[in-house]
């Protein structure tokens, strides 16, 4: 941890410079949960998934649980980057946009499609938020984004995130042990449970008010074009490591590509066969719902 506050703020522009794709993606993430959540549900988010993140990533570099034991290698960047206790801290942030991507991939496989001259949007209600639907959903997106990500991290030397990570004992799955992924699919879970535990405390003290998503026609598809613009950078950094790399390693490098491009090629068009799907369509019982839980709804008028 920096010593002081002009460390703290030295290290952070630092922290922006050497990854500006994730504060590009964390930019995005700002407005589209701005647009969805409001500004208060927003800064909930962003803290209940920074807090879990990093106390999940903080355990499991010291007893394994729940990602399994790994190594973060902090002397390359220690003093070019922003470290939390040993964690990185653009690691933990990584996870919030990525958490709330996923939430809104799933909310948009789960919630009745309206069809309006302005565009598509969704008859969401608090009920479709909360569902256990919903929860998996997300945890299962989650742990599906990482299962490209960190293989390809976890060669981070190789292109410019660094070697910031190390098991030391390799997994099965390209060096990444399967358990990785169930910590990922637990803590999206947790992520999104504890964010809608304290959304659901704070409205009841007043201090969350309701609030309808606004109603811009591009509003509903920018969070999973965040997800689809995520998995696209991570499978081109792959692809291009096996097109400069040989032998062996070009051969795993592709490999890898491959099976991640091959893993999300059903859920995509699942999602976006979903969208065209006649029985997705929002009933007036839908509306009806969704104009009880948000009253300011454009769905309203």
């Amino acid at each position: 941890m920096p010593q002081d506050f002009a460390d703290f703020f030295k290290l952070l522009f630092s922290t922006v410079i050497l990854r500006p794709y994730v504060f590009i993606f964390l930019a995005i993430y700002l407005v589209a949960a701005f647009l969805h959540l409001g500004w208060r549900r927003t800064v909930l988010f962003t803290v209940v998934g920074y807090l879990i993140a990093w106390t999940a990533e903080f355990s499991s570099i010291h007893n394994g649980i729940p990602f399994g034991l790994y190594n973060y290698i902090s002397e390359p960047t220690i003093d070019k980057e922003l470290w939390v206790f040993g964690v990185p801290f653009m690691d933990s942030l990584s996870f919030v946009f990525l958490a709330y991507a996923s939430y809104s991939v799933a909310l948009l496989a789960s919630t009745p499609i309206a069809v309006r001259e302005r565009g598509v949007y969704l008859a969401e209600t608090h009920r479709i938020r909360r569902s256990w639907r919903v929860w998996i959903l997300t945890a299962v997106f989650f742990a599906f984004i990482d299962v490209v990500i960190d293989p390809v991290a976890y060669h981070g030397d190789r292109w410019f995130l660094g070697k910031i990570y190390s098991y030391p004992e390799p997994g099965i799955y390209f060096h990444i042990p399967l358990t990785n992924f169930l910590g990922w699919f637990v803590v999206g879970i947790l992520i999104l449970k504890i964010f809608h535990l304290a959304e659901r405390g704070l409205q009841a003290a007043g201090l969350m008010p309701v609030l309808s998503p606004r109603y811009i026609s591009w509003r509903v598809y920018l969070a999973p074009l965040l997800y689809l613009g995520v998995l696209v950078f991570n499978l081109g950094v792959t692809f291009w490591l096996g097109g400069h790399s040989e032998g062996e390693e070009r051969q795993e490098f592709l490999l890898m590509g491959i099976v991640g491009t091959f893993i999300f090629i059903p859920v995509l068009v699942l999602l976006i066969a979903g969208l065209f799907d006649p029985s997705r369509r929002a009933t007036p019982h839908d509306i009806e719902e969704h104009i009880q839980d948000f009253p300011d709804s454009s769905l309203s008028h």
